[in-house]
């Protein structure tokens, strides 16, 4: 996507998510292009980047027309990010953590079966760089492990429902830090969770494993309590 592909895309997109533009709300590629200073064709592309997504739908003889959010592809990864700039923030954490809740334990568990050597030798290596980075407010280093971590368990389950997840939980993460929605430092208790669930995944212990990861989600639940009440 070209820079004003992306700079129209990274306007518009959380203007809708925000509500600026109700459902119903018909879209105007001229204007679009007026306003944003870009020819109709990227506007266009743009446009067909949102269809994607189930933001718009193009009508004819009605033009291009804001969706209900309840037709939204709220899993794509872009509108995850775009939700939680707005300010209905904290609602979106929570319901993106308790789907974190729903799915996570029961990879970790299926992890703890179908791991293989590699992929257990990953969660550790993941799990002792979140150890390394855990202090000194080294948070964009900690999401990197985090995330990796997280997106190893899911494909580990083998199930190919659960892999696809770690785009979402990526999200979920990536938006809680860089919306500061961390404390200056993860919680230790956390970090020592992520070591034991590499060390029962490579166990093969399924019980604890599960356990373990949903000790992990509950803990970020009462974060957000805190947090982003």
């Amino acid at each position: 996507m070209s820079g004003q592909h992306a700079r129209v895309l990274d306007s518009l997109g959380p203007a809708i998510t925000a509500g600026e533009y109700p459902p119903g709300s018909v879209l105007r590629t001229d204007e679009l292009a007026q306003r944003y200073d870009v020819s109709r064709t990227v506007v266009r592309e743009v446009i067909r980047v949102l269809e994607s997504m189930r933001l718009v739908a193009s009508r004819r003889r009605v033009g291009v027309t804001v969706l209900p959010a309840g037709e939204w592809n709220v899993y794509d990864p872009r509108v995850i990010g775009w939700r939680l700039s707005g300010a209905d923030r904290p609602r979106q954490l929570r319901s993106l953590t308790v789907l974190r809740l729903a799915v996570e334990p029961v990879a970790a568990g299926l992890a703890a079966r179908n791991a293989t050597p590699e992929q257990c030798a990953e969660l550790t290596e993941h799990a002792l760089g979140m150890v390394a980075t855990s202090r000194g407010g080294r948070l964009e280093a900690y999401l990197v492990h985090d995330v990796a971590f997280h997106r190893v368990v899911l494909r580990a389950s083998g199930n190919e429902m659960f892999a696809p997840i770690g785009d979402v939980v990526a999200a979920v993460l990536t938006g809680r830090t860089h919306h500061h929605v961390m404390f200056e430092d993860p919680d230790p208790a956390a970090v020592t969770l992520h070591v034991q669930v590499a060390e029962a995944i490579r166990a093969g212990d399924a019980a604890r494993a599960e356990s373990l990861t949903r000790e992990i989600t509950l803990g970020a639940l009462r974060e957000l309590d805190v947090l982003a009440p």
